[in-house]
């Protein structure tokens, strides 16, 4: 669209080039090709004279690059340009940053440009509101926006809960057992079953045992950040845990629905994955309007990772302390403990795609016992309550003047 724009308004070429096969631009003797990057593509056969460039190179396989597209400049030795944004030091734009510097330093031609959000914020206005909105709603710290924004690489693989991310987490209330007046709060259930790290965009389990406890986290939610014109979210803060290993789901359903009464919940958020229909179905019914199943794939297991993680680098998620309260202690060690050993691989490929969760077998290497992540994938569950609606919940009590009897009216 760009090039069609631009030689339909130059008086010279917009009556004398040319498109072929619908990817073809030809202007005289020159042509310009558009090929796809897509993995499956068929572009073999291709040559480039002068020039040869891979835009949002961070998204192509190296493996394409190099068997297709690569071999098109042989003949030529013609010039290979590489665009895009910064994202994991094991992507083709990496790889071909790191050549570029090193050649640099060889004979002293420039060959790479870097240009990050802070320049361009200085030429542009809006480009720097806008940058600011994300930081606000992701966090300085979070991965697309130091790749897509400020140009710093991440690594493909490592500990998903570095200690100053885990900082972010801790707050200082403690927790409760019973719900505060006036306050709203939510259920977060991860069901026992199929491992969710494990399944395909189908929901076919691949190689892994099922967890055996249920895990509910509740948290109250504060709806004061709402009024932040940046943020425009709530803040959720962890108060209560429950666990339950080897439970029956006749039964569990029975406690459940207890505790989301006992709560007041105004959300429960269950996964629904595998065996976990049945429960999210059956608490449905008894719960009309509040409960919300998540079915977890490899994509809205990513999607829900990156967006927890937004809600933690921006300060949103809160953890109790729990000082005092053996059970509740325990819980909460078990907790970290997961969070410790909590994993993740970011995928090749445009998807940003993240694999996490504690990898099945792991052992703390501090007591040798068996780690799982119920715990943590429960808590997770709190970026599906960032998608909802909280405007009317938001209002708390309002008082007016009755205008006939002067009495004052709450609702």
């Amino acid at each position: 669209r760009r090039i069609e724009r631009v030689l339909n308004r130059n008086l010279i070429t917009r009556d004398r080039w040319r498109k072929e096969s619908g990817y073809i631009y030809k202007l005289g003797a020159a042509r310009i090709f558009f090929l796809s990057g897509s993995p499956t593509a068929n572009v073999v056969g291709a040559t480039a004279n002068v020039i040869l460039e891979c835009d949002e190179a961070q998204d192509v396989h190296i493996a394409k690059w190099d068997k297709d597209f690569a071999p098109m400049a042989a003949s030529t030795n013609a010039t290979k340009v590489f665009w895009g944004t910064a994202w994991t030091s094991q992507t083709l734009l990496a790889r071909e940053l790191r050549a570029a510097q090193k050649a640099e330093k060889q004979d002293g031609r420039r060959r790479v440009f870097l240009v990050n959000a802070q320049e361009v914020s200085e030429e542009v206005p809006a480009y720097k509101n806008h940058v600011a909105e994300q930081v606000a709603k992701l966090g300085r710290n979070h991965p697309l926006i130091k790749t897509q924004y400020f140009c710093e690489e991440i690594e493909a693989e490592g500990g998903m809960f570095p200690q100053v991310r885990m900082a972010l987490m801790q707050g200082c209330h403690p927790a409760i057992s019973t719900p505060q007046e006036d306050e709203i709060y939510a259920l977060l259930i991860d069901v026992a079953g199929e491992d969710e790290s494990c399944l395909t965009d189908s929901g076919e389990e691949l190689a892994s045992p099922g967890r055996d406890s249920t895990a509910l986290t509740v948290v109250e939610v504060d709806l004061s950040s709402l009024s932040d014109d940046l943020i425009r979210a709530p803040t959720y803060r962890v108060v209560q845990r429950y666990l339950w290993t080897g439970e029956k789901h006749t039964s569990l359903y029975g406690q459940l629905k207890a505790l989301a009464e006992h709560w007041r919940a105004h959300y429960v958020v269950i996964d629904a994955t595998g065996v976990g229909a049945g429960l999210a179905s059956f608490l449905g019914k008894a719960l009309p309007g509040k409960v919300l199943p998540f079915v977890f794939t490899s994509k809205s297991k990513s999607d829900l990772g990156w967006n927890y993680l937004a809600i933690i680098e921006t300060g949103r998620y809160k953890e109790y302390r729990a000082e005092g309260l053996t059970k509740q202690k325990s819980l909460q060690e078990l907790f970290w403990q997961q969070v410790g050993n909590c994993q993740m691989e970011i995928l090749e490929g445009a998807g940003k795609l993240m694999r996490w969760g504690v990898p099945v077998g792991r052992r703390d290497p501090l007591t040798g016992d068996l780690v799982h992540d119920d715990l943590l994938i429960s808590a997770s569950l709190t970026a599906v309550l960032d998608e909802q609606s909280w405007g009317i919940a938001k209002s708390k009590v309002i008082k007016r003047r009755d205008i006939l009897s002067g009495m004052s009216e709450a609702f």
